[in-house]
């Protein structure tokens, strides 16, 4: 089973659920943190980190000595990576997504695909778990490519610690799962971006829940929306200060409430009839 713990935006502790969750199923299972811009479940987790994998891209190399300046690549790059400087073409470091149409388009076969470092995977292990985190290299803007490297890894139970919101990483994080966990805050920033959660999920046909976190027990406007939606409401966290303790000491939400540990369990026996 992979189980996706989402968020529509940052800060409603997303991944201190996703944490929290792994550490009270206390079995054998894979974590991968594929918030790779800013990656922190190992502050939780405390892994034993082993190894590490660079992630590479396609990049254009072009043999000048063979280039015509026929424009052919400048004109069907549609990230504006390749640029006539000149009498050079050049490469667009940060722009290219390495998509290797330029290699196809050019006639005089002047452009060949080398690769590219845009980040990072860590490897180790905290406890049973095995655990994955990408990091995303400074200056660059590809993530993607590190989140597939990430969910290349397989398990019979997989948590994914998703980047919030609703673009491009976070729907390649999602995509595939069998169930998405949606973490949200009853606040008004809360509830616009579940509604967009809950629609990236719908369009990548992968069913979902939530969990309200920091609630003051009467969720009217949340709850509303999740029935409007057809998605159930599957846990509650209080609004409590203990919990801003324990991170302030680096604890876990586990830590601060230990009694989540068996509501978790049971919320986890939920999905599971969900997804059947």
């Amino acid at each position: 089973m992979i189980l996706a713990v989402a968020s529509g935006k940052g800060g409603t502790g997303k991944t201190s659920v996703a944490c929290a969750l792994a550490l009270a199923l206390d079995r054998p299972l894979t974590f991968l943190d594929c918030d790779v811009e800013g990656a922190n479940a190992h502050l939780l987790l405390r892994p034993e980190l082993r190894s590490q994998e660079e992630v590479l891209v396609p990049y254009p190399t072009i043999d000048h000595s063979k280039c015509n300046l026929c424009g052919k690549c400048v004109e069907h790059c549609h990230f504006g990576a390749m640029v006539r400087l000149g009498k050079k073409v050049k490469v667009m470091e940060n722009l290219c997504h390495g998509c290797g149409v330029c290699r196809l388009v050019c006639p005089q076969d002047a452009v060949t695909m080398s690769g590219r470092p845009v980040g990072t995977v860590h490897q180790g292990t905290a406890g049973l778990m095995r655990f994955f985190c990408g990091e995303l290299r400074t200056g660059e803007a590809l993530s993607v490519p590190i989140i597939k490297r990430i969910k290349k890894e397989k398990d019979d139970l997989v948590i994914i610690d998703c980047p919030p919101g609703t673009s491009c990483p976070a729907v390649e994080s999602v995509e595939g799962s069998d169930f998405a966990l949606l973490v949200t805050e009853p606040t008004p920033f809360g509830m616009h971006d579940l509604k967009a959660m809950i629609t990236v999920c719908r369009r990548l046909d992968v069913p979902c829940g939530v969990v309200i976190n920091r609630s003051f027990g009467d969720d009217k406007e949340v709850e509303s929306l999740c029935e409007v939606a057809g998605v159930p409401v599957l846990l509650k966290i209080p609004f409590d200060r203990k919990v801003a303790e324990a991170y302030a000491k680096g604890g876990t939400l586990l830590e601060a409430m230990p009694e989540l540990a068996e509501v978790l369990c049971d919320m986890f026996m939920e999905i599971r009839g969900l997804k059947r």
